[in-house]
């Protein structure tokens, strides 16, 4: 039986949905697989063009007959050809189609126009244009007379300035062309939204401790030892300097550089910081820019005219041919998480993508990943800790606030005595103030406000949701039970669901603090960023003093240097540790050492309040002490015990459908397709059960969660779905994969 391959061409079409299929030859047969670039005979002419495989298959959808042949393998690795096979490996991996995989991994395909830089520039010596000029004001074309004017003078303008501010027309222009005295050139201008406006910085002297890790890396860079390495390095520490000279280093070799950063609030500040080093050669892209703005900074990547793109998980995706260095900054953030098909892990696509260019790979946090941690511990990755602050500062005083004795002495305020006299100190002084309102996690979220107790899962060990039903689910498993406002631990009658918001906040720190009059104040949270440059003027105009109290939610705790912040208020720490998630305490521990490591980053000593209804729990206890190694050994005992992730993994197998019993009996029936392999291979199967937000824009959807300690095991499992998937005539709903999933379906 002969073998085929789907084949795209060229990758230059807008939609990338439209596969040809082509025979391949024998002597072709052991080199054609995904991502390989071939050339083949294409359209009535049969002309010769460049293709990549997409997939290599023994069923033709063609009658033989019809089908071509591949020709030969393509002589240049283009840059699409590693980008295919990293799409390819991404379908394997997480659980995808081809076509949606190729859509994440390839740059904006949409040809749009570049924008043309047109200028007015003089045809004739000036003593010719001089006599032109003089011919014009005697016949009183002035229009023509105040051009040739101009050029006298200035030899060439921009187009736009002669039209604009000389009002004058087009047809005058080409008018005073066609007689030779002027011609219009044009020029390609990319859009360049990152365009220098920083002025040059030299770089930073680093530490022996800093200069110890970039020659650990440099030495096996030189040795053609491609790695990846752990920079665990405490909140201010210097990790960017660090990530600079080494980036600084791969670029003097002539190689690209990829960056990636969380948020999109941190680019401007990290563009600027990266600009006064390396000036325009510096790029980014996020999904703040323009269709148009994308496309160029693609095109720019390609063409060699960027050394450095920064960005969040989409700029691994830079088409730029000869990548050295990738660098994950913040690499436990949940972000890095794709949230849609393919679900991918950044770190985990990243380190295939180094593999293919023989590139080196750095992670750097403050609170790693149990993840990355974990492998680190394993030797899987190199691990290296810097663990002195830049600047010589020490880490804030940190204090810990139990509310559950606010409520009991008759604080109903929502700040602390000691919060409240800090604050107070820090408006007298003129000191800069930043609030975190720690919301994640709150949908749902039920405790009691007397003793701190929160509702879990007996079998699960993750928090209990409140459900418009009135009952409170587990969405691991589907265990449920009443809700009631009386506290089974203490009987007060205060088990109450989270209502609070940033807007809430300023409005209470107002009257709270009226006495000092109209605090300049700035609110930091998805309500206040909508518009396009949001995120990078509230940031500015704080940084620039603009404001005394900075409000907000996670963005403001992620990587930002305020120098003259020298408190920072933790508003309900403990909502995080009610998430119903197995991941609940370490995310709740890498928010709490991020916010604290705001305050005392300049010459000023800094102080942080955390309030909690929980003071003793070990999140809450270790990263008060910025204790990042012993918060560790007591998660990772958990998580071996429970078998979650990073010593076992999960595989969510997602139902989606406008029909509920629809999709409660397709998700059965997938659960008896794999039962007898995963009872074999010791795989335990959940569910399936309603997913936590049963419906969702009139989608039904329900979830059947796989759990084993070989991550290899799973992806057995989904290629068992997927095959039964295209056994079926018709599915009567959606079937997506999510591997180690950040949120619960």
């Amino acid at each position: 039986m002969g073998l085929y391959a789907n084949i795209i061409l060229d990758i230059s079409h807008e939609k990338i949905d439209h596969p040809f299929s082509y025979r391949i030859p024998d002597f072709l047969q052991e080199q054609i697989q995904p991502g390989v670039g071939v050339l083949v005979p294409f359209g009535k002419g049969d002309k010769v063009r460049t293709g990549y495989v997409l997939e290599v298959t023994d069923q033709c959808a063609y009658e033989e007959s019809r089908i071509k042949e591949i020709q030969g393998l393509s002589q240049t690795v283009a840059v699409e050809e590693k980008l295919v096979r990293l799409a390819a490996w991404m379908k394997e991996q997480y659980g995808s189609t081809m076509i949606a995989a190729l859509k994440t991994v390839l740059p904006v395909k949409r040809k749009l126009e570049h924008k043309q830089k047109r200028t007015v520039v003089a045809a004739l010596p000036p003593e010719d244009l001089e006599s032109a000029y003089l011919e014009c004001v005697r016949k009183h074309q002035t229009a023509r007379a105040r051009v040739l004017a101009e050029l006298i003078q200035y030899e060439q303008i921009p187009y736009e300035l002669v039209i604009g501010k000389l009002h004058v027309s087009k047809a005058t222009l080409e008018a005073l062309a066609g007689k030779g005295f002027l011609s219009i050139e044009s020029e390609t201008a990319y859009r360049n939204p990152g365009k220098s406006q920083a002025k040059p910085e030299e770089k930073k002297i680093l530490s022996k401790n800093q200069n110890g890790f970039v020659e650990l890396v440099w030495q096996d860079y030189e040795n053609h030892r491609y790695d990846t390495y752990l920079l665990h390095g405490i909140t201010g520490s210097g990790k960017t300097e660090v990530y600079m000279e080494l980036i600084s280093r791969v670029v003097e070799q002539g190689r690209k550089v990829i960056m990636l950063i969380p948020e999109i609030a941190l680019t401007f500040q990290t563009v600027m910081r990266f600009q006064k080093r390396f000036g325009d050669r510096v790029s980014f892209i996020n999904s703040s820019l323009s269709e148009g703005e994308k496309y160029d900074q693609c095109e720019r990547a390609k063409k060699g005219e960027i050394d450095i793109m920064i960005g969040p998980r989409s700029a691994l995706f830079t088409p730029f041919s000869d990548i050295g260095l990738i660098v994950i900054d913040e690499e436990h953030e949940s972000s890095y998480k794709s949230e849609t098909m393919p679900r991918f892990q950044t770190v985990e696509v990243a380190r295939q993508l180094a593999s293919y260019h023989q590139a080196s790979l750095i992670l750097g946090s403050a609170t790693p990943s149990l993840e990355s941690y974990y492998k680190a511990k394993q030797k899987e990755y190199q691990l290296y800790t810097l663990q002195e602050r830049m600047a010589g500062g020490a880490l804030p005083e940190v204090h810990i606030v139990d509310l559950r004795k606010e409520l009991k002495q008759g604080n109903r305020s929502i700040f602390s005595r000691k919060l409240k006299a800090l604050i107070e100190d820090c408006l007298e002084k003129k000191e800069q103030i930043l609030l975190f309102l720690n919301r994640r996690g709150y949908a749902g979220f039920v405790s009691c406000r007397m003793c701190g107790f929160t509702p879990k899962c007996p079998h699960c060990d993750v928090s209990l949701s409140l459900h418009g039903t009135g009952k409170l689910m587990c969405h691991y498993c589907g265990y449920e039970t009443v809700y009631e406002k009386k506290c089974p631990e203490c009987s007060a009658p205060y088990m109450i669901p989270f209502k609070a918001g940033t807007q809430q906040v300023e409005e209470a720190f107002r009257k709270e603090f009226a006495a000092f009059g109209d605090i300049p104040i700035l609110r930091l949270d998805r309500d206040t960023t909508q518009k396009k440059d949001s995120y990078e003027t509230i940031l500015s105009a704080f940084a620039e003093e603009k404001a005394q109290v900075l409000i907000g939610t996670q963005m403001i705790v992620k990587g930002h240097d305020f120098k003259k912040v020298t408190l920072m208020g933790i508003l309900a720490a403990d909502l995080s540790l009610s998430m119903q998630d197995y991941r609940a305490g370490e995310r709740t521990f890498q928010l709490l050492t991020q916010a604290a490591g705001r305050a005392g980053r300049g010459e000023y000593p800094g102080e942080v309040v955390i309030q909690t209804y929980q003071p003793d729990h070990y999140s809450i206890v270790k990263s008060a002490a910025q204790d990042y190694e012993s918060f560790y050994q007591e998660e990772i005992l958990y998580r071996q015990l429970a078998a979650y992730p990073p010593v076992a993994h999960l595989l969510s197998v997602q139902f989606v459908g406008k029909q509920e019993k629809a999709c409660e009996i397709c998700a059965g029936k997938v659960r008896e397709v794999i039962k007898e392999f995963a009872f074999r291979e010791k795989i335990l199967l959940i569910g399936p059960v309603s997913g936590a937000y049963s419906k969702l824009k009139d989608q039904y959807r329900f979830s059947l969660t796989c759990k084993a300690k070989d991550r290899e095991k799973l992806v057995a499992v989904k290629n068992k779905i997927e095959v039964w998937m295209k056994e079926q005539e018709k599915l009567e709903c959606s079937i997506f994969f999510d591997f180690d999933p950040i949120h619960i379906f």
